[in-house]
């Protein structure tokens, strides 16, 4: 496999240094949050009206002066961005093609879930009511997260886990985040395509769109041109670097439908146009050149705020601005977006045609650090008013 490409394909910005006064403020957030150890170095895209008008990167791979500086073209660990890179967009697809019924019971694709309802618990019979939707708008009950990696070494041990993981609601009573719920549903997707999830994102979603630095599991070859993300002495006892953060996926062998994906900047503003380019808001005012994989009605379905359960701010697979949200004061209530635990994110608006990608690597080296709940809104803000949108 050819190794991502490390310079900026031509003709995508006219200029850099004018990028860099437009965005001054923009900048200064990303290179103060540096100084004060938010993250080592960060690689960030604009995309407005389907034309990428920012990319470019601060600071480098470690806090080392020495590490080699990050570009607009390092490639990240997503986290859980690959939960609307890969597998929402796989189910997007699905539904699309009329192979996905948001309404089909969970356990009529894993029979292993139904089996798990005899599990004692409060809702043990709930769980055969629980169905595909559920598990994209993060509505199942479900726990948000459990260190399963610690006692299941094996990716079938560790699914059989998920499968028989008790809830702690009825499903459509409690919105919980769930990456439970989101290593279900990758499982569920391989049964409905008859493949697994990689092959089929590589194939149907990254290679129609020409992301040549999207992959889940980096080749070796790659590794040198990655963040690392943590010294992990406790699970793995090694510098992770070119290899999925998250323990659980890891477990897995690097592919599940709630993190291993690796991508840029570049990458994800391509996904982004491609969203915007489906959706009803923006197809007329996209460029000619621009694309989509999925029908205007299926953007507006997957995209739209879930009635319930009451107070969500959850789409199918995605997230919606709300409260303080880290897409900052001026995205519109028709913004989708996500984030990442190792500090990134990709937050798109609609209406306004607009999409900012940032990748950094706030755990390194030891996840202890929040600063970046700050910086993230904080250059949300300083991007949007650099464009005159706000």
């Amino acid at each position: 496999m050819h190794p991502p490409p490390t310079d900026i394909p031509s003709g995508i910005l006219a200029s850099t240094s004018y990028q860099r006064e437009r965005f001054a403020a923009a900048y200064s957030v990303l290179e103060s949050a540096i100084a004060g150890h938010a993250f080592p170095g960060a690689a960030f895209g604009v995309l407005l009206d389907g034309e990428i008008v920012a990319l470019d990167a601060v600071g480098r791979f470690t806090y080392d002066p020495a590490s080699p500086a990050v570009t607009p073209m390092t490639v990240y660990d997503l986290a859980s961005v690959t939960k609307v890179f890969a597998t929402t967009a796989a189910a997007m697809l699905l539904y699309d093609r009329k192979r996905l019924d948001l309404d089909t019971l969970v356990g009529d694709v894993l029979p292993g879930f139904a089996i798990g309802a005899q599990v004692r618990s409060p809702w043990h019979r709930e769980r055969r009511k629980i169905t595909l939707r559920h598990l994209l708008a993060h509505s199942s009950g479900l726990p948000a997260y459990a260190r399963l990696f610690e006692a299941n070494r094996t990716p079938y041990a560790l699914l059989e886990a998920c499968l028989s993981m008790p809830l702690e609601a009825s499903p459509g009573t409690r919105a919980e985040y769930s990456d439970i719920g989101f290593i279900l549903l990758g499982k569920a997707l391989e049964v409905l395509t008859h493949e697994p999830l990689d092959a089929f994102c590589d194939r149907e979603i990254f290679a129609p769109l020409a992301l040549t630095a999207t992959r889940y599991r980096p080749p070796s070859t790659w590794r040198a041109l990655i963040p690392p993300t943590v010294d992990d002495r406790a699970f793995r006892g090694r510098v992770i670097q070119g290899e999925v953060h998250d323990e659980n996926c890891f477990v897995l062998g690097g592919v599940s439908g709630h993190a291993g994906l690796f991508s840029n900047a570049l990458d994800l503003l391509q996904y982004a146009s491609c969203i915007l380019f489906g959706s009803q808001d923006q197809a007329a005012a996209q460029p000619p050149r621009s694309q989509s994989l999925f029908t205007p009605a299926t953007v507006q379905l997957f995209a739209s705020r879930q009635k319930s359960p009451i107070g969500s701010s959850r789409a199918l697979g995605w997230d919606t601005p709300s409260g303080e949200s880290s897409s900052g004061r001026h995205y519109s209530a028709r913004s989708i977006g996500h984030l990442g635990y190792t500090g990134t994110s990709l937050w798109i608006d609609l209406v306004r045609g607009l999409a900012v990608a940032l990748l950094t690597n706030r755990t390194w080296p030891d996840r202890s650090t929040q600063a970046i709940r700050a910086v993230r809104p904080a250059f949300h803000d300083a991007v949007v008013e650099a464009l005159s949108i706000t």
